[in-house]
């Protein structure tokens, strides 16, 4: 092979691979496929409401170690340097002094009563000591460390309700986005029908087979369906722009839904156990009893400050004191102590009283919030049982009424080309075809919102969740 050849090759080489390149990004490019798990997998990760619940959680961890660390010992080191600029004064009569005076020099003057300032304080100072205290018996103290648990559980239960939250919204915003998308192709569907049905009209019409008229209708049938097919466009991209939000990721993030809006029964023995399920799974429920908990607990650490407290303390310092700032290590004295404090205070002025008073109506409060709240989740269980049965009963009516209104324009359509019907009959059978495909994605749609519902009601989170939790 020659030069001239090799060189045309590696062109041609490098002309194949300019070519390649782009058709490659274009395919990085392409919008990835977004099924319901990997949405709620998802906002798991990026839902803001759910990232500030997981920061809770954390909190309230922090809060039991810093209740533990009021119950433990506090040492507390500190140091000091002094130097005595102007050395305070002391004054004391003359013959206070004089009798001191006297015997060291006889010459010294007699007292005359003037008062004489005297300083006793040194010009440098320095001093280092270690104080060590430790709680032995305060009630709200070892109070204080089983609130901070129950909180930790409180605020574990809110998570796990948001985290349920969390998953309805994605499911119910995905399900929109379903629902809209298969409004999309159903209008699309049949304004492609009454194109195809305008040109059988047109070929008819120059044939002398139909009316100007039967013409007519078939083309305002088509242009009645445009306008509606352009508004479900533009719900469908309203409903993608919503689940992204729910998501929370940006509205340019490109994606296409990988599922379709098909019928997911639910279990039939949950369905026998629902409502009396939700009372012991429901989150919120959880929750207020974790509250009630709480509040009692602030009303015992209320009630302990009546109660004495208990202390014991130490500490260990070294001192020293000089004229000159020259302090060597046998200038210092060390110093020490251990005891014991008690406190107890024996009035306030009602204010205990007030306090423990405002904690137990907070208490009573949390229970009549959990009474109401067993009501409203029986309630919301049988209201969304009965949407259940409903909508489960209109997906059925409705799959025959869907499979008639086909036959029925496969009929039509076949009498309208052999002239045994009208442009009427065919743009009633297509109106009847289309509501009875609307009718049935919505009734699957509504009965996929009573499911989640219902799921968010009981507390349950899908299974393939808890199986990355447990890895």
């Amino acid at each position: 092979m020659n030069l001239k050849s090799k060189s045309l090759i590696s062109i041609l080489l490098l002309f194949a691979t300019a070519l390649s390149f782009p058709r490659a990004q274009a395919q990085d490019a392409s919008p990835r496929r977004l099924s319901l798990e990997d949405a709620v997998r998802l906002a798991m990760k990026q839902n803001p409401d759910l990232v500030t619940a997981r920061l809770e959680v954390k909190r309230s961890d922090a809060r039991v170690l810093e209740a533990w660390g009021n119950a433990m010992p506090s040492v507390d080191v500190s140091g000091q340097y002094v130097h005595m600029i102007d050395k305070p004064v002391t004054f004391f009569p003359d013959y206070f002094l004089y009798s001191f005076l006297k015997g060291i020099d006889s010459t010294i003057a007699k007292p005359s009563g003037q008062l004489v300032p005297i300083s006793f304080a040194p010009a440098f100072t320095a001093s280092a000591s270690v104080n060590v205290r430790q709680i032995l018996f305060n009630g709200a103290v070892f109070i204080g460390v089983g609130a901070a648990h129950i909180y930790s559980h409180l605020a574990r239960d809110l998570y796990q309700g948001k985290q349920v939250e969390t998953v309805t919204k994605v499911r119910k915003a995905y399900y929109g986005a379903l629902l809209a998308r298969e409004a999309f192709d159903l209008m699309h569907s049949s304004l492609q029908n009454a194109e195809d049905n305008l040109k059988n009209v047109q070929l008819m019409r120059r044939q002398g087979i139909v009316s100007d008229y039967d013409e007519l209708r078939a083309s305002v049938g088509v242009e009645n369906l445009r306008p509606m097919v352009i508004q479900s466009e533009t719900n469908f991209n309203l409903s993608v722009d919503n689940l992204k939000n729910t998501l929370g990721i940006t509205t340019k993030e490109m994606f296409v839904l990988a599922d379709s809006l098909t019928l997911r029964p639910v279990d039939d023995q949950l369905l026998a156990v629902a409502e009396e399920l939700v009372i012991e799974t429901n989150p919120g429920l959880s929750a207020t009893k974790r509250q009630i908990e709480l509040n009692s607990a602030v009303v015992n650490a209320e009630r302990s400050s009546y109660l004495p407290t208990l202390a014991a303390f130490g500490s260990y310092s070294y001192t020293a004191a000089k004229e000159q700032f020259n302090f060597s290590t046998n200038d210092f004295y060390k110093g020490s102590q251990v005891g014991l404090s008690l406190s107890l205070n024996l009035f306030q002025g009602l204010q205990t009283f007030a306090r423990v008073e405002q904690a137990q109506l907070e208490q009573r409060k949390s229970e009549e919030q959990k009474t109401s709240l067993e009501r409203t989740l029986r309630t919301g269980a049988h209201s969304i049982l009965g949407n259940l049965q409903q909508a489960r009963k209109r997906i059925d009516a409705q799959g025959k009424t869907v499979e008639m209104a086909e036959r029925g324009y496969k009929i039509v359509t076949t009498r309208f080309l052999s002239s045994a019907a009208t442009q009427l009959e065919v743009n009633d059978a297509q109106l009847a075809l289309t509501q009875a495909k609307v009718n049935r994605i919505q009734a699957i749609y509504d009965y996929l919102l009573s499911s989640a519902d219902l799921e968010q009601l009981i507390g349950r989170l899908p299974s393939y969740l808890l199986e990355t939790e447990e890895k």
